[in-house]
C-alpha cells in the first residue's frame, strides 16, 4: 500500500522517442532566496513535543516473543537471462511541473518513474502472491496484539548519494508528512491519524504502531518509504519554491542528473551503478536498462508513428482502434516478427475510470441533476463502440475488493426517460432551440466535461452526443494530464473523466475520496449543521466535494474498526449511500492490458504477473542491443522472423 491514490495520466502506456541534443535547460532554483537555516533542532524539538508519538529505546527493550520473517522463501522476480545495458525509449504525455515528490503539481505523468515504480519501501507485495518480500527491511515482525510492526532495516541500504538509510529517515518521514510546509493536506491527515507511534531502538531497528487492529497491519507499515533527512535540512516555508527542481536522493535504481533535464522536451533516467540492492534477491534481475529516455509527446497518434518507426520501444495497445486497426495482426511488422503483440490478463482492484461530479458547483449540488446525469451517461455505448466490447461496465467506485465490494449494486444504465424525469424534478422541464433543457430562470442544463486523457477525447464526444438526447449539454475540454489534475484538485472542474489507480489492498478507502475533511476546511458545526462559512479544501482527492455528516461518521467507524465483519457492513452501507449521492458515475473496467513491443524488448519466459497494472511495472524486461541491431538490419534487408501474438490468460477471472 502507498498512502495516496495515484492519478492515472494516460490510458495508452508507451515507451518513447529519440533523444534530443543540446544543453540542459531545466528551470533552475529560484534566485535571490536565502539559504534556510539548518532545521535539525526544529526536528528534534518536534520529536520532543510529541513524546507519545516519537519514542527512543534500545534493542534490549524489544519484546522477546517476536516471530521474525523475511519473505525469502518467495519466488525470484525476473529472469537470470536478463541482460544489463542499453537504453529504453519511452514517452511522457507532458513535461513535469516539478521534481518534488509531494505538494502542488507533483502528481503528474512523471511520478511513477521517480516514485511509485522505482523507489523502495520496507517491504513490497509479491506480484504473484499477496505477501511481502524484503525491500529496505531485512526482516519484520508483527506484535501479538497486531497493532505494532517491528522492522530491522537492511544495513546495506543507501540513498543514491551514498548516505546510509537509517532509522532517523523514518522518524523524519513523520515530521515531513505531518508538516504544513509541504502543502499536502492529505498527507498531513494520513500520517497524523493513521499512526500512533514510531520507536527507534538503534540505527537499523524501528517499530511503528497504528491505532486499531487491521487485517492489513503489515501493509500499513511495510509500505512506507523513508524520507532523506539530510536532503531536507532546508525544509521550511519556502519548500514549494526551494525544492521545485531539486532531485531528491532515492533508494531505488535510477537517478536523474540535472544535465538530463531538458525543459519541455525530455528527461533521462540513469541506472545507478552503485545501487545498493543490485545484487539482492527479488531485485537483481530487474531495472536492467542503463538509461530510460522519456520524451514529451502529447498526442497519441504521434506516439504511435514514433513507435512504428522503431524510435519507441513499446506502445500500449489497450485502445481498440490501435489493437484492431492501427496495428492489426495482419500488419507487416507483426507478421514479419519485428513487432510482438501481447495480451496480459491479471487480477487486482481496477482503476476507477468514471465521471467525477463536483457537487460544489451550481446545479451539480442538486441530487436530481446528478442522478439525471447518471442516466444520461451512455457508458455501454462507449464500451461497445469505442472499446469494441473488450471492456466491462464498472459497478461501483469500489470494484475489485472481493467481499468488501457491494454484492448487488449496479451502475445506473443509460435511460433517457429516467434522466428527463430527474431533470424535471430539478426544474429543467423545457427544451431550448438547440434541444438543451432550460429552467424557468432561463438557465441551460450545461456543464464542462473535461479530461486529462488525450487518447480518450472521442469518449467525451460519444458521451456528449448521447447526453444531448436527454437535454444535457456537455462542453468538452481536453487538457494535458498535469493541468487537468491540477484543476480537479483545486475543485475548479464541473465533471471530469479521470481515474485513480488502486494498489494491492484488502479493502477500499473511503476517507480520502468521500470524507468532508477532504472537501471543506470545516464542513459542519459542533451541532452537526452545515457550516455557512466553510471553504473548499484544495489539494485533496475528494474530487466530488462530498460532505455528508452520516457518511463521515461511518467512515470514522470504518477507519477505527478492528472487526472485519463491522468493516464489511460499513463498506456496503457506504457504497449504498454513495450510490444514492450519485456524484461518481462508474465507467469501465479493463480486465487486461495489451502491448506492442519491438522484438528487442525481452521479457522472462512465459512472462505474466498476477498483480500488475502494466507490462513494465516491475521492470523485469530488458533491451537486447544485439537483437535490436539484427532486427533493424533484417527490416532493411527483408529478412523475417516468426510472428509473435501471445495471450497470457492464466490469471483471467471473468
Amino acid at each position: 500500500m502507498r498512502p495516496i491514490a495515484i492519478f492515472l495520466p494516460v490510458m495508452c502506456t508507451v515507451l518513447l522517442i529519440t533523444a534530443c541534443g543540446g544543453e540542459s535547460d531545466q528551470e533552475s532554483a529560484p534566485t535571490g532566496v536565502d539559504a534556510a537555516p539548518d532545521n535539525t533542532q526544529e526536528v528534534l524539538d518536534y520529536y520532543a513535543s510529541k513524546p507519545d508519538f516519537f519514542s527512543f529505546k534500545t534493542v534490549a527493550d524489544l519484546p522477546d516473543d517476536l516471530v521474525w520473517q523475511d519473505g525469502m522463501e518467495l519466488a525470484e522476480i525476473g529472469s537470470p537471462k536478463a541482460k544489463k545495458g542499453g537504453t529504453q525509449y519511452a514517452r511522457l504525455q507532458d513535461f513535469p511541473r516539478t521534481l518534488r515528490l509531494v505538494g502542488p503539481d507533483s502528481n503528474g505523468s512523471f511520478r511513477p518513474w521517480i516514485l511509485d515504480d522505482t523507489t523502495m519501501q520496507m517491504g513490497h507485495r509479491h506480484p504473484n502472491e499477496f505477501v511481502f518480500y524484503p525491500g529496505l527491511a531485512s526482516s519484520w515482525a508483527v506484535s501479538n496484539e497486531r497493532k505494532t510492526v517491528y522492522v530491522k532495516l537492511d544495513p546495506a541500504a543507501r540513498w543514491s548519494d551514498g548516505v546510509p538509510i537509517k532509522a532517523d529517515d523514518y522518524l523524519f518521514l513523520f515530521f515531513f508528512f505531518q508538516s504544513t510546509y509541504i502543502v499536502a493536506p492529505w498527507y498531513n491527515n494520513w500520517y497524523g491519524t493513521q499512526y500512533t507511534n514510531i520507536t527507534k531502538y538503534d540505527d537499523h531497528t524501528i517499530s511503528i504502531s497504528v491505532p486499531e487492529v487491521k487485517p492489513d497491519i503489515d501493509s500499513r507499515v511495510l509500505g512506507l518509504s523513508p524520507v532523506p533527512q539530510h536532503f531536507y535540512k532546508e525544509l521550511g516555508d519556502d519548500y514549494v519554491e526551494r525544492y521545485q527542481w531539486k532531485y531528491v536522493p532515492t533508494s531505488g535504481p535510477y537517478i536523474v542528473k540535472q544535465e538530463d533535464i531538458r525543459k519541455g522536451r525530455s528527461i533521462t533516467l540513469t541506472r545507478n551503478d552503485d545501487w545498493w540492492a543490485k545484487d539482492k534477491k527479488f531485485w537483481r534481475y530487474r531495472y536492467n536498462t542503463d538509461k530510460i529516455h522519456l520524451s514529451v509527446i502529447r498526442d497519441t497518434p504521434k506516439v504511435f508513428e514514433s513507435f512504428k518507426r522503431g524510435d519507441i520501444d513499446q506502445f500500449g495497445l489497450n485502445l481498440a482502434e490501435y489493437w484492431y486497426e492501427k496495428l492489426p495482426n495482419e500488419d507487416a511488422d507483426v507478421q514479419n516478427g519485428y513487432i510482438h503483440k501481447t495480451v496480459f490478463y491479471n487480477q487486482r482492484p481496477r482503476p476507477t475510470y468514471g465521471l467525477w461530479i463536483n457537487t460544489s458547483k451550481p446545479h451539480l449540488d442538486n441530487v436530481d441533476i446528478r442522478v439525471g446525469i447518471n442516466y444520461a451517461t451512455n457508458w455501454q455505448l462507449v464500451i461497445d463502440k469505442f472499446f469494441r466490447g473488450d471492456y466491462v461496465r464498472m459497478k461501483t467506485g469500489a470494484d475489485g475488493f472481493g467481499e468488501f465490494t457491494h454484492p448487488t449494486l449496479e451502475a445506473r444504465p443509460f435511460d433517457i426517460g429516467k434522466a428527463l424525469e430527474h431533470f424535471s424534478n430539478a426544474g429543467f422541464t423545457e427544451r431550448g432551440p438547440n434541444g438543451i433543457l432550460i429552467n424557468e430562470a432561463g438557465q441551460t442544463l450545461s456543464f464542462t466535461l473535461s479530461t486529462g486523457y488525450e487518447a480518450l477525447k472521442d469518449v467525451l464526444t460519444i458521451l456528449k452526443e448521447e447526453a444531448a438526447k436527454a437535454g444535457l449539454e456537455y462542453r468538452i475540454e481536453v487538457l494535458d494530464s498535469t493541468a487537468s489534475w491540477k484543476k480537479a484538485q483545486e475543485k475548479k472542474h464541473d465533471i471530469q473523466l479521470s481515474a485513480f489507480s488502486v494498489f494491492l489492498e484488502m479493502y477500499p478507502r473511503y476517507w480520502e475520496h468521500s470524507h468532508s475533511d477532504n472537501a471543506f476546511d470545516k464542513a459542519f458545526l459542533e451541532d452537526g449543521s452545515v457550516n455557512p462559512e466553510r471553504k473548499l479544501k484544495t489539494q485533496t482527492n475528494n474530487l466530488e466535494t462530498i460532505a455528508i455528516r452520516e457518511l463521515d461518521e461511518m467512515i470514522n467507524r470504518y477507519r477505527a474498526s478492528d472487526s472485519k465483519e463491522a468493516m464489511l457492513d460499513l463498506s456496503h452501507r457506504m457504497a449504498e449511500l454513495l450510490y444514492n449521492h450519485a456524484s461518481f458515475i462508474p465507467g469501465y473496467v479493463q480486465p487486461f492490458y495489451r502491448v506492442g513491443s519491438w522484438r528487442w524488448v525481452r521479457y522472462p519466459d512465459n512472462f505474466n504477473l498476477k498483480h500488475s497494472r502494466s507490462a513494465g511495472q516491475y521492470f523485469v524486461h530488458w533491451i537486447d542491443t544485439e537483437i535490436k541491431e539484427k532486427t533493424l538490419a533484417a527490416r532493411d534487408s527483408g529478412q523475417t522472423f516468426p510472428p509473435q501474438i501471445n495471450v497470457f490468460d492464466q490469471y483471467r477471472s471473468d
